[in-house]
């Protein structure tokens, strides 16, 4: 019986967990969860459809030490023939209580959080997305060098209407 319920749990996730829309996903850990502003997060894109519309998100996971209730950040995306579109954005990260948007349980929370949409890469290579804190203190010109409560940034790519 234990084994039945198990095969079937396992069936389950397998069939819920898959997503046939996302082509390209991946993060990376933010040393000790502090983000140092000199540290840029760079990801290189796999090729895509050149004739497909994507749409694309920026995975954060954040935890307590986070003492904002949003985030700036400046976004590069680098074609391959060297264009680069740079742009500064800014995400609410809890609500007006100070609860913490995204999803998960416990301290850890997760923010899917919308980039680009319906974007065609039309270009072949290597296109580069880089992401970079740009947060500071009310009433100060200085940005912070260190942003604690950040730990993992990533990437996601999914298909605009798969």
């Amino acid at each position: 019986m234990l084994r039945k319920i198990l095969v079937l749990l396992v069936g389950s996730f397998i069939l819920f967990a898959c997503n046939d829309s996302i082509e390209y996903s991946n993060y990376q850990d933010i040393n000790n969860g502090t983000w140092a502003k000199d540290r840029p997060v760079v990801f290189e894109l796999p090729s895509l459809d050149s004739l497909q519309q994507y749409h694309v998100f920026i995975q954060l996971r954040n935890d307590n030490r986070y003492s904002f209730s949003n985030l700036f950040l400046i976004t590069e995306l680098e074609h391959p023939d060297g264009k680069t579109i740079k742009d500064t954005l800014q995400y609410k990260m809890a609500d007006v209580n100070g609860e913490w948007l995204g999803k998960g349980l416990g301290s850890i929370k997760e923010n899917k959080l919308w980039y680009k949409e319906a974007i065609v890469f039309e270009e072949s290579g290597v296109y580069t997305v880089t992401f970079s804190h740009a947060m500071r203190k009310i009433g100060e010109v200085e940005g912070l060098s260190h942003l604690a409560g950040v730990t993992d940034v990533g990437l996601q790519i999914e298909k605009a209407d798969p």
